[in-house]
């Protein structure tokens, strides 16, 4: 007993002679360098891991741009620089208060860790550390400290690392991770300067060869210089000891060579990644994709065509069938299948889990083809749906889809009215037994629909009724509820405890009989107007007969015409469109007012396209509106040529107060428009936009009072126009 409690005394001074840090012994060396390795370091590792785990878990590429090289995006606007507290100010220094009462994340307590490593293990005697573990140390803070976006504290450990440990085993990776971190912050030269001396070592391992070029096509990607991006990340993908990023680079390479053109090269690095058996599922299918975007041939493409019919038969490529269908659709486009390519783009859209951004091009695909074949409603509706699912409308892209949707929007109500009423003028044509007639088969019609409708229905019961039993067997007694007396009498006894007594009547639950008549007088509704649709009377009396209402269909019509005309003329440039509408406006004897600009937009139209037809407009417009600004236009073209000119120089000075406007510069915005406003041409349609948008800078830094004034102002000087009419509004809402 006295041994053991010898033995455990000693144990104990060893332990405690062993804890010192400033005593350069073999006992103090190891176990310091083993507590920092399996206890702080360990811990520290761990949540480092998981951290990375959570950053590719939430992280998502958007394969259809072309992707970082590193899978993180960071913000240079959220780049910190260092802020240590006053209690350690090394590179190891604690983050400061503030930070510390965030919410922390894995990286947070793996740089707590670290730095907890560094202040209880670190053996720095006489200038030199004695814990071969705490340049590990260092490398797990600088890390943490990239991921946090606090690049600059990163690269003060990593330096730390450098000078003082300059060979220990974890010093290259260092370097990398230090180039990396000024890459970041926008020192890209001397980060490849680093690299490139990096990369001369002899007997470097094919880990570090491979990081170190990954790091400098990194580095050349933000200097724009994709000459020396394609070399290096070729380099990088020669070896594959991180593979996950060698398949990165492989999608990369094939991306830049795609987008240079280089359809061969791109096809084959694509293949490259195809063939990589431990690549990442989602690249290996990805460059699938990509693969019908570089085909170069018919050949190459029903070849394709083959290996993406296997892909979409694979159950494993449900989540990436919404790509699959797509670029079928498109393969089949090129190969002028139009039908099989719409069938294909659908299918897309239909995909189970399919992404936002993939629907906007598969919604984008469907409406050019219908835009194409001049079906301009349809396409309307796709451009639409583009608008309703697309997560950022900021891009350009999706700014320019929302314009055209606009046009369209325009052209889809004018067709809309004109198809309207087109319809009531020949039905109100019609006699009175024609009108009949003709309502007398529609509703043969849709009576047959709706007999066919209930017999489905019907046998829809009958068939779930001939699995559910069947009728009753009286002949066994006993077994069936009802001839059960011992189950009646419960059943009895229970519904009285529950219902009480009650009539033997209709609706016997309801205690409200009001309910019930609110209930019979939505059906009696219901079966009205159902009876309603077989009525000959519901559709005669929607057919206009009285001299105005006809007048008023005619001018609505004439007004669509006309506006389709300028529609196709001016913004989709579809000129048999715009002559088809705007000739049949003439000859549909129009209001006055349209017959003048209808004339001149037809005499445009032709002369364009060099018809002598024109001169017969023209002469129209000469002849009998001499004095009219079109025929001034016609005589002397270079003077509207003159003034569409000083229209477009207003328009740029307006969107220079405009901008100025935007950016909160209120006062410099009512001063630049007084000195604009001067040298503008008397009457020129921009000098009201300018008061308005005078009135709303005004209105945004001085009294209530000025602002109404202003508006005031506005309304009365130009009651006629669309921004008088704004300031009247707007000062009506601000007088309440």
């Amino acid at each position: 007993m006295k041994n053991s409690q010898k033995i455990g005394f000693l144990s104990f001074i060893l332990l405690i002679v062993s804890c010192s840090t400033k005593k350069d012994a073999f006992l103090n060396r190891n176990f310091h360098a083993l507590t920092t390795k399996y206890n702080v370091l360990y811990n520290g590792n761990v949540a480092f891991n998981e951290g990375i785990k959570e950053i590719n878990s939430k992280y998502e590429d958007d394969f259809w741009e072309l992707l970082p090289i590193e899978p993180l995006k960071f913000e240079r606007d959220n780049i910190k620089a260092p802020n240590f507290s006053s209690g350690f100010s090394g590179p190891g220094a604690p983050k400061n208060s503030a930070s510390t009462q965030q919410q922390s994340s894995p990286f947070d307590t793996a740089e707590e860790k670290a730095v907890k490593a560094i202040q209880k293990h670190s053996m720095n005697i006489y200038g030199k550390e004695r814990n071969r573990k705490i340049d590990e140390a260092y490398l797990l803070l600088g890390k943490s400290r990239y991921y946090t976006e606090r690049f600059v504290p990163a690269i003060d450990a990593y330096n730390y690392i450098i000078a003082n440990y300059p060979k220990a085993n974890l010093i290259n990776e260092t370097k990398i991770w230090r180039a990396k971190a000024h890459i970041r912050i926008g020192n890209e030269e001397l980060a490849i300067e680093t690299l490139e001396i990096l990369l001369r070592q002899p007997d470097l391992s094919d880990l570090i060869r491979e990081e170190a070029n990954t790091a400098l096509a990194m580095a050349y990607t933000e200097m724009d210089s994709i000459h020396k991006v394609k070399k290096y990340l070729w380099r990088a993908t020669k070896t594959s000891q991180n593979k996950v990023q060698r398949a990165r680079n492989l999608f990369v390479l094939g991306q830049l060579y795609s987008r240079d053109k280089i359809k061969d090269t791109a096809s084959s690095v694509f293949q490259k990644l195809i063939n990589f058996k431990k690549a990442p599922y989602k690249y290996k299918i990805y460059a699938n994709i990509e693969l019908a975007k570089n085909s170069v041939s018919d050949s190459s493409s029903v070849a394709l065509l083959e290996r993406y019919r296997k892909l979409i038969k694979n159950r494993d490529n449900r989540p990436y069938l919404d790509g699959l269908y797509y670029q079928v659709g498109i393969l089949e486009e090129e190969r002028d299948s139009i039908d099989r390519a719409i069938l294909n783009y659908n299918k897309s859209l239909r995909a189970k889990n399919g992404k936002a951004k993939q629907k906007t091009f598969s919604y984008e695909k469907l409406a050019t083809i219908y835009f194409k074949d001049l079906d301009y409603v349809t396409a309307g509706a796709y451009y639409d749906s583009i608008l309703n699912v697309a997560t950022n409308k900021e891009t350009l892209r999706i700014k320019r889809i929302e314009r055209r949707s606009k046009n369209l929007a325009s052209l889809t109500k004018f067709e809309k009215i004109l198809k309207n009423n087109d319809s009531l003028l020949s039905l109100s044509a019609l006699s009175e037994d024609e009108q009949e007639k003709f309502f007398q088969e529609y509703i043969d019609k849709i009576k047959k629909e709706d007999k066919e409708e209930a017999q489905r229905k019907l046998n829809a019961i009958s068939f779930g009724n001939s699995f559910g039993g069947g009728g009753l067997k009286r002949d066994i007694k006993g077994k069936w509820y009802f001839y059960n007396e011992q189950s009646l009498g419960f059943g009895k006894g229970e519904f009285e405890r529950i219902w009480g007594t009650r009539p033997l009547e209709d609706n016997w639950r309801w205690s409200d009989k009001t309910k019930i008549d609110n209930q019979n007088n939505q059906d009696d509704v219901v079966i009205s107007q159902k009876l309603a649709r077989y009525e000959l009377s519901t559709y005669l009396k929607t057919v206009p007969s009285t001299k105005k209402e006809i007048d008023s269909l005619i001018s609505d019509r004439n007004k669509a015409l006309f506006e389709l005309g300028l529609i196709y003329k001016e913004q989709f440039k579809n000129i048999p469109k715009a002559i088809t509408n705007l000739e049949r406006l003439l000859n549909s004897n129009p209001e006055k007012e349209l017959i003048l600009p209808a004339n001149y937009h037809l005499y445009q139209i032709y002369t364009g396209v060099g018809n002598k037809k024109g001169e017969t407009y023209k002469n129209v417009v000469l002849n009998n509106y001499s004095e009219s600004p079109f025929a001034k236009i016609i005589l002397n073209p270079e003077v509207e040529l003159s003034k569409e000119k000083k229209i477009d120089e207003d328009s740029e000075i307006y969107e220079i107060a405009y901008r100025l406007y935007k950016d909160d510069s209120f006062e410099e915005t009512i001063c630049f428009i007084d000195m604009s406003i001067p040298t503008l041409e008397e009457g020129s349609i921009l000098i009201s936009k300018f008061e308005l948008l005078k009135a709303y800078a005004i209105g945004k830094y001085q009294r209530k009072e000025s602002y109404i004034a202003a508006l005031e102002k506005v309304a009365v000087d130009y009651p006629q126009t669309e921004q008088g009419k704004k300031a009247l509004e707007i000062m009506k809402r601000l007088k309440k």
